[in-house]
């Protein structure tokens, strides 16, 4: 009697494991392209692909809730409405606390994305064409040609360079004061009149002022440029309309610097802002803007600077899921057999 209750207990505990093992696997992720995305009604991105052949190499089904906020991924794993998440997830010390990770997914790290226009450096020919030095220019041309015919006024009578008629006596009278201020003028066409030689001596003082405000606003206008419009780096980031996203590891990395930033729910809304202008520089994880500035954001993008704060993405599981250990020694067997290099190079190319 007691063998046959054992055989049952056995054989119940035997059909509930097959149960288990037939059971589909509940997958929760968020549209974070190249990692996950939908494309033509198909999961699609790096994460997809290696879930799949995680599947196949542990013969799971499995169903994909894709969710809007990935706040709301994290959420379903950590009341195990969710077997698995799976996308660019940071595997952090605070996470940790909260559910657990599979073993480095994927390595990767922050960088800041800027408008492209942003990103190029100040030049002379930028400095030449300003608005600002085409006005100063054109103040020095009227006061050479201004003081040039007052000359002529003064000089006319007195001398045969400047006896001419107005309409002939515009331009040898621009030259004069020309050569005045380039060249300190010409011995020979000394003003002879008391009121020329007074204007010639305010003419060449005044040079001087001419010429310093020619060199400085070549060289302020590059300085603002170089100043204002330019992030390279981290510490550009102060006091620029920075983005990330809510509640992510870049958010926490601007907190720690202490970088005002405006924090959207979702990659879309920031995205929608970066478009619209609204966004000097953006901060996230430096796959997804990579990709962003080399598809979609091609012409308006461009990354800027280093990767920083380097981290790992891994699968989230709820706490003492026993699906980590499994899932664990499949990642090594693609890793050995070329599979995840191969899933690898189709997303991001070769690695270094």
């Amino acid at each position: 009697m007691k063998r046959a209750y054992y055989a049952l207990i056995s054989l119940t505990f035997a059909v509930l494991a097959q149960q288990s093992l037939a059971q589909t696997l509940n997958v929760t992720t968020v549209t974070r392209p190249p990692f996950s995305y939908v494309e033509d009604g198909a999961e699609a991105g790096f994460s997809m692909d290696l879930l799949a052949a995680l599947a196949e190499s542990l013969e799971w089904e499995y169903s994909v809730t894709r969710v809007e906020a990935f706040a709301d991924m994290l959420g379903a794993v950590q009341d195990g409405s969710a077997d698995l998440a799976i996308a660019n997830i940071s595997i952090t010390a605070l996470r940790e606390t909260q559910m657990d990770f599979s073993q480095p997914i994927f390595e990767a790290g922050l960088q800041i994305m800027v408008p492209s226009d942003s990103a190029r450096k100040p030049s002379l020919l930028q400095a030449l064409l300003s608005a600002e030095l085409f006005f100063a220019i054109g103040l020095a041309f009227a006061i050479l040609l201004g003081g040039g015919m007052l000359m002529w006024g003064f000089e006319r009578r007195a001398q045969p360079y400047f006896d001419r008629k107005l309409n002939e006596a515009w331009f040898p009278s621009f030259w004069w004061a020309l050569n005045l201020v380039v060249n300190g003028g010409f011995e020979e066409r000394m003003p002879r009149t008391p009121f020329g030689r007074i204007l010639g001596v305010i003419l060449v003082v005044s040079s001087l002022f001419i010429v310093s405000v020619f060199t400085a606003r070549i060289t302020s206008v590059m300085t603002v440029d170089a100043i204002t419009g330019n992030v390279n780096s981290v510490n550009d980031l102060y006091g620029k309309n920075v983005g990330t996203i809510e509640g992510s590891t870049a958010a926490s990395f601007l907190n720690r610097r202490e970088i005002e930033y405006v924090a959207y729910p979702g990659l879309d809304e920031m995205l929608e802002a970066f478009k619209a202008e609204d966004l000097n520089a953006v901060v996230f994880d430096a796959p997804v803007l990579s990709y962003f500035a080399a598809h979609e954001g091609r012409r308006i993008a461009t990354m800027t600077g280093g990767i920083f704060l380097r981290e790992n993405y891994g699968i989230a599981f709820p706490t003492g899921s026993p699906l980590v250990e499994e899932v664990n020694q499949a990642l090594l067997a693609l890793r050995e057999d070329g599979t995840y290099d191969e899933i690898y190079r189709k997303w991001f190319g070769s690695r270094n």
